[in-house]
Formats: structure tokens, sequence, C-alpha cells
């Protein structure tokens, strides 16, 4: 089963202030991000404490997001970029 993937406001803006200089990379951010909807919790992230807030690294980018079971939706909290 695929889990909903839910952008926090300030993470969607950070990410497209990314777009005017990056943008192949924030593509294949997005499409990264994408495929955590069928495995929320890939091998390259890393468990940060809480219910399941995890980290997980693509590229020069960093994702904070947290994995919600009950409802089955993830949520991306912020968007970093290494760099």
């Amino acid at each position: 089963m695929s889990l909903e993937i839910v952008w926090s406001e300030p993470a969607l803006d950070r990410a497209a202030g990314f777009l005017a200089d990056d943008g192949p990379g924030l593509a294949a951010l997005m499409d990264r991000i994408d495929l955590l909807a069928d495995d929320p919790r890939p091998e390259t992230s890393r468990h940060l404490g809480g219910e399941d807030l995890r980290r997980l690294q693509h590229g020069r980018y960093r994702v904070l997001y947290e994995v919600d079971d009950l409802v089955d939706v993830i949520t991306v909290i912020h968007v970093g970029r290494i760099g």
C-alpha cells in the first residue's frame, strides 16, 4: 500500500527557493521523495526519534520527514541543501 506524501508549507517554500539555480537537482529530489510512498523507511534514511521522524539525504539535499502509519501519511517537514 502506498502512503500519501504531504508537504508542509515551509518545506515546499524552501524547495521552491532551490528551483531557480538547481532545477534538475530539485526534480531528482522530488522523484526520490515520491519513492517514499512505497518505501517510507529506506536503508538510506536515518531514524531521528519521535514517533517516526526520519532524515534522508539525496545528492546535495537533505529531507526531514515524519511517517504516520496510522493514517498512511508521510509529511515532509524540511528540505535543506548542503553547500
